[in-house]
C-alpha cells in the first residue's frame, strides 16, 4: 500500500513538472489605456482555454501571456484580446466591443476618450 502511495505521488509531481515545462510564452502589444483596461484583459484571458497566466504591463501595454501549445495558439490568444475590445498586435479590436468599452478605455484619438 506504501509503494502504490508512493507511485501515485511520483506520477502526479511529474504531472504538474510537465505541464509547467510545457507552458510558452508570448508578449503582446495591446491598445490598453487605464487599470480598468488591465482588469478587463486579465480576466479575460483568465477564462480563455489553455492559458496559464497573464499580466498586462501599462507602462509599455505589452501583455505576457503564458499558455498551453497544446490547447491554444498566439492568433486564438490575440483573437480573445481583440474580442474584448482592444487592439492586439496586428489584430483590430473588436469594433461593437471597443464601442462598448468605458470612454477611459478608448484609444487617445478617439473623440469619445476622456483620460482619469
Amino acid at each position: 500500500m506504501k509503494n502504490i502511495l508512493l507511485i501515485i505521488a511520483f506520477c502526479i509531481s511529474v504531472s504538474i513538472y510537465a505541464q509547467k515545462a510545457a507552458t510558452v510564452e508570448i508578449k503582446i502589444k495591446t491598445s490598453a489605456q487605464c487599470d480598468m483596461c488591465k482588469e478587463r484583459i486579465e480576466k479575460a484571458m483568465a477564462f480563455e482555454k489553455g492559458v496559464k497566466s497573464s499580466v498586462l504591463d501599462l507602462d509599455s501595454k505589452v501583455l505576457t501571456v503564458n499558455y498551453l501549445p497544446k490547447k491554444t495558439t498566439p492568433e486564438k490568444i490575440r483573437n480573445a484580446v481583440a474580442a474584448t475590445g482592444y487592439d492586439a498586435d496586428d489584430v483590430p479590436a473588436n469594433a461593437k466591443a471597443y464601442d462598448a468599452l468605458p470612454p477611459c478605455c478608448k484609444k487617445p484619438d478617439d473623440p469619445d476618450h476622456i483620460g482619469h
